[in-house]
């Protein structure tokens, strides 16, 4: 007696349903270590074939030409590459950006540290902003394309996320413009670039607001994700020994670049926060070098109650 053909009779006889397709992929990918193997194989199959991933088990069957894109995906995947990477985009608020080796690849998380950025700048006339380490250019976007007028510097260092940047501040222009806001890229060293020499020193004292995801990431603190370790630009991660070096100075810019008053929010790792202390970001701006800067200290958590971020109000010292 028969019985019931297996996935791979079903493809060798040429029909198979959406529902085979995405039950085997999530059972391959689980295998392979892939963290939302289900969530994964959908976004994948709605890649391949153009079906809302909510509409995707209506659809009877993937053609064999959507199989075979759908295939190649698959095993790129199970290799551990970045989804982001294989579709070319990562999702950030409402916007859309362009991604691949060589960029860091936004995170939800960070997402609140432009929301936070977004509501600093509201209200505010004439709102201007830089962004340091600006990657993808994540942030400043979105602080250009929700907030109406803003003037944002986005700052880079690393020729090759520049030029993603590049390329998704072009693709948003129509919403910056739609915004009456404007996006400089600067390809620069972040921790320079107020400097007397620097592209931003004429902009000394009057900046509303900085924020920055830099790199924080102690260098004997290997990332486990091998989407990270391995595919993630290691000048976008690694900030030194403790994982604090280019905060610091990160720091000496934000506080030559604020008007008094104005806003500082810096994104950490979940152990750089409040019950960190000293070696956290919180306990590093009451007392490193531009302690007198900061007023109003405050670290905030992200959605999973992990510390996520710090914000900080400029005084009138003069650094």
């Amino acid at each position: 007696m028969s019985g019931t053909p297996g996935f791979s009779d079903r493809v060798v006889a040429g029909w198979v349903s959406m529902r085979d397709v995405l039950t085997d992929a999530e059972r391959r990918l689980a295998a392979a270590g892939v963290p939302s193997p289900r969530t994964d194989a959908a976004i994948l199959a709605s890649h391949v074939t153009g079906i809302p991933r909510t509409r995707m088990l209506l659809q009877d069957e993937m053609n064999s030409e959507q199989r075979t894109s759908f295939e190649r995906l698959l095993t790129r995947r199970m290799a551990r590459i970045p989804l982001q990477h294989l579709l070319g985009v990562a999702a950030f608020r409402h916007l859309e950006l362009a991604v691949g080796p060589g960029v860091f690849v936004p995170r939800p998380e960070t997402e609140l540290v432009a929301e936070a950025g977004i509501l600093a700048l509201n209200g505010v006339d004439h709102p201007v902003a830089v962004d340091l380490c600006t990657g993808t250019a994540a942030i400043a976007l979105a602080l250009a394309t929700e907030v109406t007028g803003a003037e944002v510097f986005a700052v880079e260092i690393d020729t090759s996320a520049v030029e993603w940047a590049r390329r998704n501040i072009d693709v948003h222009q129509p919403a910056i413009d739609d915004h009456e806001s404007t996006v400089h890229l600067l390809h620069a060293d972040a921790t320079r670039v107020a400097e007397e020499s620097g592209l931003l020193c004429d902009r000394r004292g009057t900046i509303n607001l900085v924020v920055m995801n830099p790199p924080y990431i102690p260098e004997d603190a290997q990332p486990t994700e091998p989407e990270v370790r391995d595919h993630e630009p290691r000048i976008a991660l690694f900030g030194g020994p403790d994982g604090l070096e280019v905060v610091r100075s990160l720091l000496v810019t934000a506080a030559d670049l604020l008007r008094p008053g104005g806003i500082v929010i810096i994104e950490h790792a979940d152990r750089q926060g409040e019950a960190a202390g000293d070696i956290g970001v919180p306990g590093l701006m009451r007392g490193g070098d531009t302690a007198p800067a900061w007023a109003q200290v405050r670290d905030h958590l992200d959605l999973t109650r992990r510390p996520r971020y710090t914000t900080a109000v400029r005084t009138a010292w003069e650094s």
